[in-house]
């Protein structure tokens, strides 16, 4: 019956010129904190950019994990229900655990903060491919029982992020 354990992973990536309220504060939040922690890597002013940073000193990739805590309490209130995604009636999916990337950023120029959230799913049980849909189950272990599903449409930043075929379909 069913063809796969998969997981999801949506990336929302956040700019200056995001609208929503959420995307705002994350922005806002993110780039105060670039500020302050960049420093330990840039001491005297001279690099800009978040990947002159990174060039310069490797350790600067921490603020990919450092950032991320600054935007945490704004992840938190979602209820780990995804902020920007939804099946076709119009719930949104549930994340298991986000993860925060900076892109780059700027410290002369807000415009050039970018960051990314990426919300992976729980495993999932791939019923079915529908065309660009996918008919999809939570993952439910008692035999015999009726699962629910819902339908997910394929789109940009939505991906298949890890897959475990059925040997046997019929049999699941």
């Amino acid at each position: 019956m069913f063809r796969a354990k998969i997981k999801l992973v949506y990336r929302q990536e956040i700019s200056a010129k995001s609208e929503s309220q959420f995307e705002k504060a994350v922005f806002r939040a993110s780039y105060q904190e670039f500020l302050f922690k960049s420093q330990a890597y840039n001491p005297d002013g001279r690099f800009k950019s978040f990947s002159q940073m990174r060039e310069n000193d490797g350790r600067a990739n921490s603020l990919h994990y450092k950032l991320g805590f600054s935007v945490l309490h704004f992840i938190s209130p979602l209820g780990n229900k995804m902020p920007a995604i939804t099946d076709n009636v119009g719930d949104k999916i549930s994340f298991e655990t986000p993860r925060f990337e900076l892109i780059e950023s700027n410290i002369d120029d807000i415009s050039q903060h970018r960051i990314a959230i990426f919300y992976k799913t729980a495993e999932l049980l791939l019923v079915d491919f529908l065309g660009e849909y996918l008919l999809l189950s939570q993952v439910h272990n008692a035999e015999n029982e009726t699962a629910g599903t819902f339908v997910v449409q394929l789109q940009p930043n939505l991906s298949i992020v890890t897959y475990q075929g059925i040997a046997n379909p019929q049999m699941a």
